[in-house]
């Protein structure tokens, strides 16, 4: 029997793997180098101040290690009892490592807990504004609006001179300055989401409101929020040094790298620039490396900038 004219049918392809959106962000995340670059840079931060009571060579709360005759010291000198000051001391004789590793821990736990309740408050508002509308949509707009329409440091600055120093009032302050960007931002994704079927669906349904709202719109609104999440977390890292360098932030006795760069701003002409050049450069690294994944998961949450 002749097998002219017979053809083997081709061997079918393999589906393609579909990956969860988790899997996908996660892997065009780690796509772009500088992204994990600034991951890198960010868990190192965060690694050094949850460790920096282990790690620190000092304490500088601790009256009892501090010395006035290594006051000033520059980087790398050793103190009377051998021990290495690597980045130098202050005029109080404070090393300056010891001192940054625990100003680190001031700034992150000052910026991620005003940024985790200045969500939660926005969120709610912004989700309740675009679902419910009518007058309480209005209401909370225009107070978003008159808010968003002065600088966040002028509020910052009234609402401290009014409340006085202190972690927990810089942390108020500041859920105070960023809560409204994250309701303006969440009820422009509400409001879209709002129009579609599966919200008209819950509706025929009968489901509470409140259930409609928080388990099936607001997931659905998440991709925008992380990243302005990711934006305002570097300016409130920020803002809380510009605070406390003004002098109106946390108070002195638990030092932030703004109020360590404050303390070296009279020693710059003198020639002890290590005072304020590194919680400066400590300052820098954080707010870049943050800036570097806010960057990254614009574009990845974001199909519209997708190349």
């Amino acid at each position: 029997m002749s097998d002219i004219g017979m053809t083997s049918a081709p061997a079918a392809k393999p589906a393609p793997k579909v990956l969860s959106p988790a899997r996908r962000i996660a892997r065009d995340f780690f796509e772009d180098p500088l992204a994990c670059l600034g991951l890198a840079l960010f868990v190192l931060l965060v690694g050094l101040a949850v460790l920096a009571p282990w790690i620190a060579p000092q304490n500088p709360y601790d009256m009892m290690q501090l010395s006035i005759l290594d006051g000033g010291q520059p980087p790398g000198a050793q103190s009377m009892t051998g021990t290495t000051y690597y980045l130098g001391t202050d005029q109080q004789g404070r090393d300056m490592l010891s001192a940054i590793l625990y100003g680190l821990r001031t700034s992150l736990v000052v910026a991620a807990g005003s940024l985790g309740i200045a969500i939660c408050i926005g969120v709610i508002l912004g989700t309740a504004a675009a679902f419910i509308g009518g007058r309480l949509d209005s209401i909370i707009m225009r107070i978003v609006d008159l808010q968003l329409s002065f600088p966040a440091i002028l509020i910052a600055l009234v609402l401290l001179a009014l409340l006085g120093r202190g972690v927990d009032k810089v942390v108020l302050a500041l859920v105070i300055v960023q809560w409204a960007y994250f309701a303006r931002t969440v009820r422009a994704s509400a409001i879209v989401e709002t129009r579609k079927d599966y919200i008209d669906a819950a509706r025929c349904l009968a489901l509470p409101d409140r259930r409609i709202m928080f388990r099936h719109l607001l997931p659905n609104c998440v991709p925008p929020l992380i990243v302005v999440g990711t934006v305002q977390i570097a300016q409130a890292i920020a803002l809380e040094a510009t605070l406390s360098f003004l002098g109106v932030g946390v108070p002195i006795t638990q030092p932030s790298l703004g109020l360590l760069i404050s303390n070296g701003y009279d020693f710059l002409l003198s020639g002890r620039y290590w005072v304020s050049f590194f919680p400066g450069f400590a300052l820098l690294i954080l707010i870049l490396a943050i800036n570097l994944m806010g960057d990254r998961l614009r574009d990845v949450l974001n199909p519209r900038l997708q190349k």
